[in-house]
């Protein structure tokens, strides 16, 4: 059964990096057509999807961002990685990491998500 879960710190102050790892269970983040992707939930905004990477190693990105954030994995351990750069307590939410099998570059039909984690920026 595939499985997403997240870890990383419920808080951090304004101008640090957050890091969030999602690990990966029952599938491998190398298979093809598959991405991987990082979505964070406001009430004020919704769902916005933040970025992702692609089986292959390809990375795309919401452009809403200004280039804070990257993404990046380890195949051994079955994780990927949202660094996200010079938070503000805008990026307060819920963040989920995400499947999709359609070979998507953004915004997909998620066929399975992790369970949420909140962050929150403050000092």
């Amino acid at each position: 059964q595939v499985a997403l879960s997240e870890s990383g710190p419920g808080l951090v102050k304004p101008s640090q990096t957050l890091f969030l790892t999602c690990t990966v269970s029952g599938t491998s983040i190398t298979t093809s057509n598959s991405a991987w992707s990082w979505i964070r939930y406001t009430p004020e905004k919704g769902l916005e999807w933040m970025g992702l990477i692609q089986y292959h190693c390809n990375r795309y990105y919401n452009p809403s961002l200004k280039s804070r954030a990257s993404i990046s994995r380890d195949t051994a351990k079955s994780e990927f990685t949202l660094q996200l750069q010079s938070v503000t307590p805008e990026d307060t939410a819920v963040y989920y990491c995400a499947r999709d099998q359609s070979g998507s570059t953004g915004w997909s039909d998620f066929d399975i998500w992790s369970q949420g984690t909140q962050v929150t920026v403050s000092l």
